[in-house]
This record gives structure tokens, sequence and C-alpha cells, in this order.
């Protein structure tokens, strides 16, 4: 067995299971009205690219483990969990929640998960298939009984929520991956009737949902795609919308002086970044001190202030919080001076050209505007932007190693590290080298072999606290080389109610506070 120390701490990261000690909602009558900026681009668990796409997925599809409203990691779908095994080959050993029902009432049991497992591991079908790659197999005890065997310790796992989402093995099956996709069936407390890409997307609350003290207390919900701040923010003030996401922020306190409106301004969990090709042949960005240059160049502090309105907070690779979150690690500060002085100590004391590309969908509030703001500060020193204009689609697509074109310039990104935030699975992506066929790098324009060395190992501990310190060497490290990006803010979401008519409590996964667990009429 693991050391009872583990045990305990794992323990203590979970809480205490479900209770029934509040009484069970009401059944959902009635129909609301919401809008979201951003919309998801798949309901398949397996294919979802982004945290955007969990604002559907996590309506639909449920996880082991999740956060509640304050935060806290509660057993969800798993009803008891713990370590077993041996320090260097561990096994999770769950045991699922009886009771449970896919929308179409078939019984959630451990052959689902084995399922899941499978396709969330198959590279041609996932996107995430390096995040099973630790497990060398899956052991279906009972139908509540299931283990997760490990060829090598994954910590990652765990700060993952346990990685499975439950989807029906055999609904599955009878569809077929395109008619899933069409009608997606999970254990969530939202059911899909229908999606109109780029206008709607209409939900039916779940009549034999598992959870009866944390369902939606209204019937039907239209969830309206409306990117444009002004037309979303005029939907609201009409009455056409009773909730709102992506405040802009130049009209939050507007918002929250409304009569008659409720908001809630939180820290998104996405953490945003500047990326640079530093491991491409011919980059200045190879260099150490062009990248320490960039990060010199940029006043992010004034950004947030006058571009973003305040509605972002600063942070040094990890957001405060966070699992190895450092209180004494600072961002290297804003120095013109000292960033013109490096690039002529690389070689630059002319500075030179690049692409500068910028994200135009509004994945966050304002964030055109901030990529532009930060790609003017480099011109400011001499790192040259031609700014480069783009959609979500042809972005991410520039961010992925596996797809062409390769980065040959700046690019404005963003990786969640969640809410709770835990940096593991999103330094494997973006700050770990690109390795082929491993799922190590996916998104990753770096190259240091001590990185790679010190993320791999931080994976491998599963200890928390001895995590927590590596996570935290970890990025000391990545600040003073401005290695995965030059970090710049976490957003702040601001969401807005109508105070007389719904009842809304904020779950800040998945969906980074778009999930409607608990929306409802007031009565």
């Amino acid at each position: 067995m693991v050391g009872a120390r583990v045990l305990l701490l794992t323990a203590a990261l979970l809480g205490a299971p479900l209770g029934s000690a509040r009484a069970e909602a009401p059944s959902a009558t009635g129909s609301l009205t919401v809008a979201l900026a951003a919309e998801p681009t798949t309901l398949d668990p397996v294919r979802y690219s982004a945290g955007v796409d969990t604002y559907g997925v996590g309506q639909i599809f449920e996880l082991l483990l999740r956060p509640d409203p304050s935060g806290k990691l509660q057993n969800w779908l798993a009803e008891s969990w713990e370590i077993q095994g041996t320090p260097e080959k561990p096994i999770i050993d769950v045991r699922i929640r009886p009771g449970v029902r896919f929308q179409n009432g078939d019984p959630l049991t451990a052959a689902d998960f084995e399922f899941s497992y499978n396709r969330l591991r198959d590279p041609a079908q996932s996107r995430w298939a390096h995040l099973q790659a630790a497990v060398e197999r899956f052991e279906v005890v009972d139908d509540l009984h299931f283990r997760i065997h490990f060829k090598e310790p994954d910590a990652s796992y765990i700060a993952a929520y346990l990685q499975l989402w439950a989807m029906p093995k055999r609904y599955f099956e009878q569809v077929g991956p395109e008619g899933f996709a069409r009608a997606p069936i999970g254990t969530g407390p939202w059911r899909l009737v229908s999606w109109k890409v780029k206008e709607e997307m209409r939900l039916e609350a779940f009549d034999d949902y598992w959870n009866r003290e944390h369902r939606p207390g209204v019937r039907e919900l239209v969830i309206k795609f409306i990117p444009e701040d002004l037309t979303r923010v005029a939907a609201f003030r009409t009455g056409a919308m009773d909730w709102m996401d992506a405040v802009p922020p130049a009209m939050v306190e507007e918002f929250r002086n409304m009569p008659g409106v409720t908001t809630a301004t939180k820290v998104s969990g996405n953490n945003l970044y500047i990326d640079f090709p530093s491991d491409q042949p011919n980059s200045p960005f190879r260099d150490v001190r062009v990248r320490q240059a960039a990060a010199h160049a940029v006043d992010m502090d004034a950004i947030i202030r006058r571009v973003l309105f305040g509605q972002g907070q600063r942070y040094a690779e990890i957001g405060e919080g966070s699992t190895g979150y450092d209180p004494d690690l600072k961002p290297l500060p804003f120095n013109p001076r000292r960033a013109r002085e490096l690039l002529r100590q690389a070689g630059y004391p002319n500075g030179f050209d690049t692409p500068c590309y910028n994200l135009t969908t509004p994945r966050e509030p304002n964030v055109k505007e901030m990529g532009e703001a930060v790609f003017a500060y480099l011109t400011a020193v001499g790192i040259r932007c031609r700014i480069v204009q783009l959609e979500y689609g042809a972005w991410i697509n520039l961010g992925r190693r596996a797809t062409p074109p390769e980065l040959d310039g700046v690019l404005s990104w963003m990786w969640s590290q969640g809410v709770p935030g835990d940096p593991g699975v999103a330094w494997a992506g973006h700050l770990h080298s690109y390795q082929p066929g491993t799922g190590w790098g996916s998104y990753s324009y770096t190259a240091d072999p001590e990185m790679d060395r010190m993320v791999e190992e931080q994976r491998r501990t599963m200890d928390p606290e001895k995590r927590a310190e590596l996570l935290r060497q970890i990025a000391r490290r990545k600040r003073d080389q401005v290695l995965g990006g030059l970090t710049t803010y976490r957003p702040l979401v601001t969401i807005a109610w109508r105070t007389d008519k719904v009842s809304f409590t904020p779950w800040p996964w998945p969906g980074y506070y778009r999930n409607f667990q608990e929306i409802g009429l007031k009565r």
C-alpha cells in the first residue's frame, strides 16, 4: 500500500463526500434564456480542445470528482476512492455512486468508465490521449467498482478530477460516433434538445438526475450565443436575456449598480500568456535575453488597468490559491530600457521584425485589445510586430503542434490551470518540449532538457507537499528563463442575472462559472 501520509493528504484534498443535509431542490418548471459570449465547438468530451467547450460538455456530462461552489473538491460520480498499489506502480481504486442513470435511462456502470478510458486514450479519437499515457490497464471489478492501474505515478490524474467523463457505452455503440455527436447522452443535469451553431442551444432539465440536492430549478434553458458585447448587453437590458456572462470590462461598475441586477465576479481559471517559437531554428527567441527583453518590455499592470478596466489578475506562473503558488515570486518588472539593452546584448541593437498572432474571437473579455496592447509594447522596444488577426479555428491550429503551420512569431495564447488551479497538466502541454506521439508538449514551442526533467518529475510525485514544492521550483525557473511563454494575467469574468427572477449559484467547474448546475426561477 502507498504510505499512510500520502493517503491522509489525499483525503484532506478530497473533503467530505456529498451529504443529504440540505433539502431536495424543487421540481423544475418554466423557462430561462441566457447569453454566452463564446460558443463551444463540440459536445463530445473526447474531442473538446479548450475550456470554452466545457461550457456545453459540462452541462451534459460529469466527472468522478469536481469542486463545489466554494472550490472545495468533492466526490461526485465517485462515491469513494483511494490510492492503492506501490509508490512505483500506484492503483486508483474507485467505487461509483449507485443509482446514477444516463439521460436515456441506462444505469451508469464501471463498463461505461472503461469505455470512456478507451476512447480518451485513443489518439485517433481523442485530443487528450496523452493524459492516459501513464495508465497500464483498466480493471472492472464489478458494476460499481473499478481500478486504474498505473505503470508509473501520475499526480496530474488526481489533479484533473480523475480524468474520466462518464460516457454511455451501450448507447454509443448503438448510434455510432456521428449519432453521438448529434445527440450526446450523459449523466448531467441537462439534456440536449437542439443546437443551432452560431445561434442557440436548447437544454431541458433531466428529470431523473441523480443529485436531488444540486439540480436545476427551471425546466427549459435557452442559451443564445452573442459574441458582440453591445448586442449581448442590449439583449439583457431589454429583458430578452435573464442571465449573461462576460459583462464588458468597461461596464462592470455600471452593472454592479444596475437596479434589479445581481452580479458575480470570479477569477476565470484561464491563464493567459504570450508564447514564442523558442525551439524553432533561427528564431531570435531561442536566446533567453530576447525572451527576457520581451518580459521587461510589457507593462501588464497598465494593460490590466486601461485595457481590461481592472478585470484581470496579474500572476507569476501560478495563480493565487493554486497548487504550488508562491507569493514571493513576482513577474519580471516593466523596464523598457533593460529590454533594449538585452536586445543589444543578444545581437539585435536595431531590433527585428516578427509576425505577432492575435486571437480575435472573444474567448475572454477584451482579449483582442489586450493582445494588440502587448504587441504595441513589444514594438516600442524593437520587437516590431506585424499583427496577424486570427479567428478561433486558425488560432488553435497554429498553436497545436500536430498540425501545420509551425509558429514563426509571437502568439497571444492561453491554457487553463483550472479552478481551483493546478499547473501540472498545462505545463506538460506547453512547457515540456514537443515529443510527437507521446502527448508531451502538444502545444509547446519550448525545448529545455532541464525543464523537461522537472515537469516529468512533478507528474511522478504523488506526495502533495513534495509536488507543490517541485511546482514552485519549476515556476521560478520558468519565470527567470521566460520558458513556456510570458505570463500576462488571469481574467476576471463578471456574470449578471435578474435578481427578482433568477436564482443562480456559480459553480467553478466544469465551465468556469458558466455551469448551470443550480439555476432556476424564483418562486
